[in-house]
């Protein structure tokens, strides 16, 4: 067929009605930061509604009182993060502006305020009211008394009295290294803090009463994740070694767990991951939660350790002994919390419980049967060792937390509405606690559910995707296709959507690319989580020889293969790693992928090693990456980034300009001025995927998409 009568039969081709715009369809609002108050029933978590983010909260024994606590109307780019409450449970301290993911760093300002940006510690009432400024600074830790706030300020760690509206901050203590956020003894007479030193890392304890500071147990290796003991005597702590740069690290020097007198440092270990025979679990892998280690009321200790290929719970006695596995089976456990008695942790999974371990079916078929590409979740009580799940069904239920009624609520979402706070009733049932943040004219009823597909990368490995289909995908035309790359690598696409918010957004992109028309598969490539650590931590993955590209081609294959797809009409759009991944498709497989949208990726690995780099692994790095294959790129690109990027460097996409400039490639660009990676005004969302429909609608001879 001449490229003429396809153009004239793509044409011709019915293509889906649009029934909502994209700005209706990233309209949902986005909740986060879910946290129980110490005493009582209630909870706070932030709400971003299209760019303006607020606290809200709740009373768990009320479902009908959501309210708004802070003030913001604005989609200035200012974030909210680093929430506490007070012990009362009376009021929240939390921070607004500066980059949590990478502190330190100038404050961004992506909405370009003249008068210029801070990152700053507030105070607000459960009852409402103007919030108070208190400092400058992040981390905030109150005490248990309520009399005092400290936290991380440039000098190292400050206090400031929260009874006296007046008070200034001062510096209580100096430190050497890089110092992590304060953490109170249940006693309020110690602060435990980390304090990392490049490669080594110590935990310390300062004492207000003398004003010294004791490193515990001090060594060449990075001790991390205080956890207080409930007589404020003892500290637990996990000890790491160097993790050795790129690729994967199945196997390593076996981390450690110590527990240390607060008062004179001595430590001795009570925990020694074992090196076993493939040596699993000998490196330390973390929840997707800040906190790691569990001391509960029975004097155990819960910690996760991936002994068996996947990431489990584990309780040991705080005296020492042998650990005992709390999560078997082929799952992965993800966030985890204690109840503030101690006596309860509730957790989520991607578990169903409808496959026993075992089962002798292939994987491909066993995580099939597993509800691998959601999350529920399960509880446990200090003395058991049996989970009891709370939750299941086609939902995502993540970051649970426990009143200290033993209310469960969590962070919940599905197919068609993103993730939002919700009561765990007793009987599983799930009630939305802020049904009002949802706007009246969200399209939810009119997105797809996305389908489960399993599908071989081109060497073999079986891959989970979610498979969008338009509304006239069965109409007996052939369709354009994209696939969408997460980032990451360190993450998972669900059935639903995501708990991340770019991963939300990317969720609510992929709806309205398929109601434009595109059949859209997401793939869940090798280097990913919930799929075990044997997946997460690939052979010659990224850097080390970019073998997450024989999932690249299965996708583009699989979906050449299907007879609803137009298979000159495929192409692929991603972030970051996806990014990365969108580029090596373009560079090696043109002939496969015909056009793409490129999000900050990363374009040649080897710019990102040191300078002290081997040679050998320098060279790999560049061999692995898109601009390697530069010269066997034909495919139309659109580059977008901000250029205040902190994760990718502005100077990967620079670089692929310069290089697609030269070889005479077609590609369109476009760079937000002081937005960061993952951006953080609406606005910039939205006119980053509108460039990238309407790019694809040229490309691919589509309706151009309504605004």
């Amino acid at each position: 067929m001449t490229s003429k009568l396809l153009l004239i039969l793509c044409l011709t081709l019915p293509a889906a009605a649009q029934t909502f715009t994209l700005q209706q369809a990233m309209s949902g609002t986005f909740n986060s930061e879910l946290s129980a108050a110490p005493k009582g029933d209630r909870v706070v978590w932030m709400a971003n509604q299209q760019g303006r983010r607020n606290l809200w909260t709740a009373d768990l024994g009320s479902t009908s009182s959501a309210k708004q606590l802070t003030p913001y109307t604005e989609d200035d780019g200012q974030d909210i993060g680093d929430i506490t409450w007070t012990p009362d449970g009376e009021s929240i301290v939390y921070v607004r502006g500066g980059d949590f993911e990478f502190p330190g760093q100038p404050d961004p300002n992506p909405a370009l305020l003249s008068a210029g940006v801070e990152q700053a510690i507030y105070l607000v009432p459960v009852t409402g009211g103007t919030p108070r400024r208190l400092a400058p600074g992040r981390s905030p830790a109150v005490s248990p008394d309520g009399k005092t706030v400290a936290f991380l300020c440039k000098e190292g760690i400050c206090a400031l009295s929260l009874a006296d509206p007046s008070a200034k901050s001062e510096p209580l203590f100096h430190a050497r290294g890089t110092l992590g956020p304060p953490l109170w003894s249940p006693d309020g007479t110690r602060l435990a803090f980390t304090s990392a030193r490049g490669d080594h890392g110590f935990i310390g304890v300062y004492t207000l009463a003398d004003k010294s500071i004791t490193y515990l147990s001090p060594s060449t290796l990075t001790d991390r994740d205080p956890e207080w003991s409930p007589d404020s005597r003892q500290i637990a702590f996990l000890r790491t070694a160097a993790s050795g740069g790129a690729g994967a690290h199945r196997t390593g020097e076996p981390w450690s767990i110590l527990i240390a007198d607060a008062s004179t440092g001595e430590g001795h270990e009570i925990f020694h991951a074992a090196k076993g025979v493939k040596g699993q679990g000998s490196v330390f892998h973390a929840l997707a939660t800040d906190r790691q280690l569990f001391w509960t009321s029975a004097n155990r200790l819960l910690f996760p350790y991936e002994l068996d290929g996947w990431q489990h719970l584990y309780s040991i006695p705080t005296t020492g002994g042998p650990a005992t596995l709390l999560t078997p089976g082929d799952f992965e456990v993800e966030h985890a919390a204690l109840s503030p008695d101690r006596s309860t942790l509730v957790y989520s999974s991607n578990q169903s419980g409808r496959a026993s371990q075992s089962d002798r079916a292939s994987q491909l078929d066993r995580t099939s049967q597993l509800d691998i590409d959601r999350r529920h979740l399960w509880q446990l009580t200090a003395n058991s060792t049996t989970p009891r799940q709370l939750t299941k069904g086609e939902g995502i239920e993540v970051f649970p937390v426990l009143t200290s009624t033993h209310r469960v609520a969590t962070l919940r979402s599905d197919t068609r509405i993103p993730i939002r706070p919700a009561l765990v009733a007793a009987n599983g049932d799930l009630h939305d606690l802020a049904p009002q943040l949802i706007p009246a004219d969200y399209p939810a009823s009119r997105f797809v559910t996305p389908q489960q597909v399993i599908l071989p990368a081109a060497d073999g490995l079986p891959l989970h995707g979610q498979l969008f289909l338009p509304a006239n995908a069965n109409d007996g035309h052939r369709h354009p296709a994209l696939v969408f790359f997460h980032g990451g690598s360190r993450r998972q696409m669900l059935l639903g959507y995501h708990y991340m918010d770019y991963y939300s957004n990317a969720y609510a992109m992929n709806q309205y690319l398929a109601s434009l028309g595109y059949i859209v598969l997401s793939v869940n490539y090798r280097s990913g989580t919930g799929y075990g650590l044997n997946f997460r931590e690939a052979l010659n993955y990224g850097a080390t020889g970019a073998s997450e590209y024989n999932d690249v081609q299965g996708a583009g294959l699989y979906l050449r293969s299907r007879p609803d797809v137009d298979p000159a009409r495929i192409g692929a759009w991603g972030g970051s790693y996806g990014g990365y991944l969108t580029a090596l498709a373009l560079a090696r497989a043109s002939d496969l992928f015909s056009a793409g949208v490129d999000f900050h990726g990363v374009h040649d690995w080897s710019l990102r090693l040191g300078a002290q780099s081997d040679p050998a692994a320098t060279r790999l790095a560049f061999e692995s990456s898109p601009m390697a294959a530069v010269k066997t790129w034909r495919s139309p690109v659109l580059l977008i980034q901000g250029d205040d990027d902190r994760n990718v460097a502005f100077a990967q996409t620079v670089k692929m300009a310069a290089a697609l400039r030269t070889q005479g490639v077609e590609f369109e660009e476009h760079v937000f001025p002081d937005e960061i990676h993952g951006f953080l005004m609406h606005r910039s969302w939205l006119e980053a995927y509108r460039l990238t429909a309407d790019f694809f609608a040229r490309h691919y001879k589509m309706p151009p998409p309504q605004p």
